[in-house]
């Protein structure tokens, strides 16, 4: 009644605002899928006629309103009746039908349609948008982009702007479609190799096709004139294999090289900031896609090449307007000298005239831009923008091997902050000069000494930086990128030139010898264990310097050869013997708290490499002290900020050290410490802040470490009960927690009060009962409720959670369904005892996980499906009675809902044959333990699958699902299993044939 309405206010609407509320209300109505397909065709049929007769005098909003649901009734109808797909054919006749109003309400339909073909609804499923979208890619877009070239090369002399927009954005989302489905990044620029298909080749090998879009970006302004080289970086971005020979791509490339050297020669259009990036974009695409002995040879390519570089030149010096453009200017010249050595003949490439103008132009821009007052926010200073720095950096070493002295002098703050940064670009320009070596795996003695001269500079320079007036800095900004550049140098150098895959007989050591006295690793580790050690005692606020800093250190303690050097060294005997907030000043600062738990996983690194007891609880005996006085905390005073910070750092303390045991015997120590004289402060935490998620969450993520049995860490003795201990311990812990959490109301950032916790907990039940050092059985043989009790509290918090915010939080959906893969798998019983309404939630949860896009949620859910389905085979199907409490309970669940399974194995053979699944072997188990609990729900399923394709296909569709059978028995043996298996990809590939023809 309801939709009959609104459609009579479509027809009948007399203003704009009623016609928008109509067919807005309309388009949530479709993406709900609420609306009868008569009534849809209806919509659809009524709003070309409409836009067809009034069309051109409504205003913009109504008519790009009306276009959005047209082509989302096409979307979502595009398999429910073949009309939906005449869409195309239509906006044609629009297009045709001569005057401008009606040309462009046509394009912007063929415009918005490969919008919404291309970006998945929330009311579609993935798998479905792929089979729409791979339909009408095979239908229609290729017809659309032809209608975008054909009105391109009319509308040339038109002086109506908004047509050429449209044409030119229509090409441009025909050539940015998503063609293999690999949901490409709209927020990145980089998009690789455009898969355009085989049919399209006649047009892109035609010439003017490429050349109309250098025409129209010749003639247009900004900002329209900046989709021109967007459809030519795609144009560049083509795939190699869709050219009929290397002629025919050569005749390509030549155009491009032709078309890009007249926009160098005139400069036109370069002045506006979007048409200058795009256009960098495209001299990009030449690195990627064209090698250098494809450029050399193309006619002209001299003039090519120097107008490049005159480019680059002029770019380099304009620091403050190009500085994101350049990337892909350097990226281009990287992959130029790169390619040199492979090239044949004698053929110049001019390269050696250029690339030098190139490295100093980039030295000195670097340092202009530090003579700008820049403000010292992350925004400004492209010291500060990581991502952009590497990007450049990565690029430079193979420009050039970099020499400068670094000099200090005396001058004001201002010039000190200048100086610094500008040593901050050195030291980072040294660090990637020496990064090369790891990435070519060798070096030339003339380069291992360069490298020895250059390093020798820098580390002369962190002696001078951390003393006098330079110790007072370390509150500067300009001091702190200048530490973290030394840092990133560290890293470099140590891959390259110490530890387990260094040389030990390098010419850098000789060199170093003779500069300072640096003759081997040893010797230079203890120079970075210096700075490790000033950083983490002069940096108290600075989380970046930090964590740069223990992630080096740490670096250097995993490491085999490195973590017994260090061991030598007294400044690390120190930093184990008194990791206090003494000596490290960092450790009481709050926003700091983060960086304790890689601090203690590396001093956890380096006290497990001795293999002593005793060194172990000498060192443990800060974090003893800290355990001490809290369990002397009366309960009246255990809820103030003294208590709750030194609970905090102490639970990232642990959580460090218990992350840093690999080893029966290292994990064995640290159980022996904490039970079970420490265990009662761990529940009372819980107990007393389960309000406080700054709390509980660093203890339950302790704890998640704690029982987790990475490498068999936890194994004990035969007559140990100490497994079962630590479970009882789990159990109390979760059931303290989950109690109080779920009594509690919800507020308005509900993931970090409530959520949070709730996937920890669900992540260290998993792990306990998954770790294999449990006999689980002696709870119920001795009546101990330790296992009902955690998983009773884990059902209570994971049913108090919508599916829907389930499936909206990343780690509460990992943690979710690996909690219920370990159900499935060891404890079904407790699943089948429960109500019928929970296991149908819990079962159509696990069919909502499979229809999703991650492979290992999907694998999860198809193994928990197996076990069920596998459960229901071996004692109900093949079984002449149910007999036990469980099976009796499945057999009536399963006749209460006789369409679950049905509806799960559809599921399956639908992501099997129509998805690009990665986990095929994980689903093939689950589909063959469903396809054996029945013989009719198999048939069944096979006749609609055959009712649901054409008819001139059942014949040989039919004989595939014979195949897929063959020589299968009615077993769940292994054998039986993988031979399923193999039936399936067999299946699968000749059922896709006619998708793929």
């Amino acid at each position: 009644m309801r939709e009959a309405i609104q459609f009579y206010i479509l027809e009948n609407a007399l203003t704009p605002f009623a016609l928008m509320l109509a067919s807005s209300s309309l388009l949530k109505q479709v993406t709900d899928h609420t609306l009868a397909l008569t009534l849809r065709l209806d919509i659809w049929s009524y709003i070309f006629s409409y836009l067809a007769t009034r069309g051109p005098k409504l205003q913009p909003f109504v008519t790009a309103s009306l276009i959005q649901l047209l082509c989302r009734l096409t979307k979502f109808g595009w398999f429910d009746d073949e009309r939906f797909r005449d869409v195309v054919k239509e906006s044609t006749n629009l297009v045709s039908q001569g005057t401008s109003e009606h040309y462009a309400i046509g394009l912007k339909i063929l415009n918005q349609l490969v919008s919404e073909m291309n970006q998945p609804n929330p009311g579609l499923p993935s798998m479905h948008h792929r089979r729409v979208a791979c339909s009408f890619r095979d239908q229609s877009l290729f017809q659309i982009f032809q209608i975008s070239l054909t009105s391109l090369r009319h509308l040339k002399t038109d002086v109506a702007s908004r047509l050429q927009e449209l044409a030119l954005s229509l090409a441009l989302k025909c050539l940015s479609f998503d063609f293999v489905g690999t949901s490409i990044d709209e927020s990145s620029e980089e998009f690789g190799t455009v898969q355009i298909p085989l049919a399209w080749r006649p047009v892109l090998e035609d010439s003017s096709t490429i050349q109309i879009f250098f025409y129209y970006y010749s003639i247009t302004d900004a900002p329209l004139s900046k989709e021109a080289p967007e459809c030519l970086v795609r144009l560049a971005s083509v795939r190699r294999s869709l050219f009929t020979n290397d002629g025919a791509r050569s005749t390509f490339l030549t155009h491009l090289m032709t078309g890009t050297k007249e926009i160098l020669q005139s400069g036109q259009g370069l002045a506006d900031h979007d048409n200058y990036h795009e256009f960098c974009r495209l001299l990009g695409c030449f690195r990627v896609n064209y090698q250098l002995s494809e450029l050399v040879n193309v006619e002209g390519y001299s003039d090519w090449i120097r107008l490049v570089a005159e480019f680059t030149l002029k770019s380099l010096q304009s620091w403050q307007w190009a500085s994101s453009s350049v990337y892909y200017l350097l990226g281009l010249w990287s992959r130029l000298v790169s390619s040199v050595p492979y090239l044949k003949g004698d053929i110049p490439t001019l390269l050696e005239d250029f690339v030098p103008k190139i490295t100093e132009s980039f030295l000195t821009s670097r340092f202009n831009s530090l003579q700008a007052e820049f403000p010292d926010n992350l925004s400004e200073n492209p010291l500060d923008n990581v991502e952009l720095l590497q990007d450049q950096l990565d690029c430079f070493p193979y420009l050039c091997r970099f020499q400068e002295r670094a000099r200090l002098q005396t001058c004001d703050k201002h010039e000190l902050s200048v100086i610094e940064a500008k040593l901050t670009w050195i030291v980072h320009i040294i660090a990637a000069i020496l990064k090369i070596k790891q990435c070519t795996g060798c070096s030339m003695e003339s380069q291992e000494v360069l490298d020895a001269e250059l390093s020798a500079r820098v580390l002369q320079l962190i002696n001078v930086t951390d003393s006098g007036l330079h110790s007072q800095r370390y509150s500067e900004l300009s001091k702190q990128r200048l530490d973290r550049a030394f840092l990133t140098f560290f890293q470099h150098f140590r891959k390259s030139y110490v530890g387990d895959q260094a040389m030990h007989s390098s010419k850098l050591y000789a060199r170093l010898s003779e500069l300072l006295g640096l003759h081997d690793h040893l010797l230079l580790l203890n120079v970075i264990v210096g700075k490790i050690a000033t950083n983490l005692k002069c940096y108290t606020e600075s989380e970046e310097v930090i964590d740069h800093t223990l992630s080096l250190f740490l670096e250097l303690a995993s490491g085999y050869m490195t973590g017994k050097l260090l061991l030598k060294l007294e400044t690390v005997k120190f930093i184990i013997a008194n990791h206090t907030r003494e000596h490290f000043p960092f450790l009481e600062e709050y926003r700091c708290s983060r960086s304790r738990t890689t601090f203690y996983y590396t001093i956890g690194w380096l006290i497990f490499m001795e293999d002593s007891p005793v060194k172990f609880k000498s060192s443990m005996e800060p974090l003893l002290q800290v355990f001490l006085s809290l369990e002397s905390t009366p309960d009246s005073v255990f809820h103030t900020d003294a208590v709750k910070y030194a609970l905090i750092g102490l639970m990232r303390d642990l959580r460090g050290i218990a992350m840093a045991t690999n080893s029966r015997r290292t994990y064995g120590l640290l159980f022996d410490w904490l039970y079970p004289a420490h265990m009662p402060l761990i529940l009372k935490g819980i107990t007393h802040w389960t309000d406080t998620p700054e709390v509980t969450t660093p203890l339950l993520k302790f704890m998640a470490e704690f029982v987790l049995n990475k490498a068999q860490r936890l194994t004990f003795d035969s007559s140990s009960p100490n497994g079962i201990l630590l479970f009882r311990e789990v159990s109390k812990l979760l059931v303290a927690y989950g109690t109080r959490i779920l009594s509690l109301p919800n507020p308005a950032d509900i993931y970090a009060f409530k959520y949070k916790g709730i996937w920890i907990s669900l992540t260290i039940l998993a792990r306990g009962l998954s770790g294999n050092y449990v006999n689980f059985g002696v709870f119920e043989l001795y009546g101990d409720r330790a296992l009902s009790d955690a998983l009773d509290i884990a059902l209570k918090m994971t049913l108090s959670i919508p599916l829907a915010d389930i499936f909206a939080f990343r780690k509460l959906t990992g943690a979710y369904f690996s909690f219920l893969e370990v159900l499935f798998n060891s404890h079904i019983s407790f699943l089948l005892n429960l109500d019928v309404a929970t296991i149908m939630h819990i079962v159509g949860s696990l069919e909502s996980g499979l229809k999703g896009l991650d492979t290992n949620i999907s694998s999860q859910c198809a193994s928990a499906v197996d076990n069920l389905a596998a459960f229901y085979f071996n004692n109900i199907t093949m079984g002449e009675a149910p007999t036990t409490p469980a099976a009796i309970k499945l057999a009536q669940n399963i006749a209460d809902c006789p369409s679950l399974l049905p509806q799960i194995l559809k599921t399956l053979f639908e992501i099997v044959l129509f998805e690009d699944c990665g986990n095929q072997w994980s689903l093939s188990r689950a589909m063959l333990s469903l396809i054996l609990i029945s013989e009719q729900i198999f048939a069944d399923l096979k006749a609609q699958i055959l009712a649901s394709q054409p008819v001139d296909q059942h014949q040989r569709l039919s004989i595939c699902f014979d195949k897929l059978m063959a020589d299968v028995n009615r077993s769940l043996d292994s054998k039986n299993r993988d031979k399923f298996t193999q039936n399936l990809t067999i299946f699968r590939n000749e059922f896709r044939v006619k998708y793929l023809k």
